[in-house]
């Protein structure tokens, strides 16, 4: 039987329901679906389900209706999946508490590497999923605090990190001397509004570069695998 993480597809369209159903089976998950609101809180009722992604489009209700709904009585993670292309929506539907948004048309990597970080944060946010997890990380020169969200050199002085630049950090320092690639830092590190994948994974690594590094233009901490990745090479000791 599949363990893996419960998804409830609530599309109005059966085409899109059993693609995406069969995209998703094949990456682990379980899946149900729902074409409406109605048969959405039947499945609700009478199943655990981990994640839904909810058509902003749907017959009788809709689907930021539905999220409105949701949000009032359950903390249940909600992608918004949507034809429209306006930011107006894209804004209303994350007001309305969806935990991202993914316009279609979409690839099956991208939708699967949205659901694992909207999964991945809403665990994050899970206060007995974090009681005994580190809140200081050593290396090199430098003391990581998690609580803080700071990074202090050995000389006393903290270096400010963007939210991108701590999310990456930590997915580095939680997954050391270990090869990660592009897309699996893009998971850890929850990031939710990539278009271009590769290159804005680039982009974060060469700017925590700039912190961390002695010499960014010739790292020793965070090195490039060629046609692999990156790889954090420091020994790191957790408190």
């Amino acid at each position: 039987m599949n363990a893996g993480p419960h998804i409830l597809i609530v599309d109005d369209h059966r085409e899109m329901r059993d693609l995406v159903s069969r995209a998703l089976a094949k990456e682990g998950f379980r899946v149900s679906t729902a074409p409406d609101g109605k048969a959405m809180r039947k499945l609700l009722a009478d199943a655990r389900i981990d994640l839904i992604l909810l058509d902003l489009m749907l017959p009788g209700e809709d689907g930021l209706s539905l999220c409105r709904s949701l949000r009032a009585d359950s903390d249940i993670p909600i992608i918004m999946l949507t034809a429209k292309g306006d930011e107006v929506d894209r804004v209303i539907g994350l007001e309305m508490g969806a935990d991202d948004y993914l316009p279609k048309p979409f690839g099956g990597r991208e939708l699967v590497a949205r659901i694992r970080a909207v999964l991945r944060r809403n665990r994050a946010h899970d206060p007995a999923a974090n009681q005994d997890k580190p809140k200081h990380y050593r290396f090199e020169r430098w003391t990581f605090d998690v609580d803080k969200r700071e990074l202090l050199g050995d000389d006393g002085v903290a270096v400010p990190l963007s939210t991108g630049e701590f999310d990456l950090l930590l997915a580095l320092v939680e997954h050391p001397q270990r090869t990660l690639s592009r897309d699996q830092l893009l998971d850890l590190a929850r990031h939710r509004s990539a278009n271009t994948f590769d290159r804005s994974m680039d982009t974060q690594v060469s700017r925590l570069r700039k912190k961390v590094e002695r010499d960014p233009a010739d790292p020793t901490i965070i090195k490039t695998v060629w046609g692999g990745g990156y790889i954090f090479t420091p020994d790191v000791s957790r408190e």
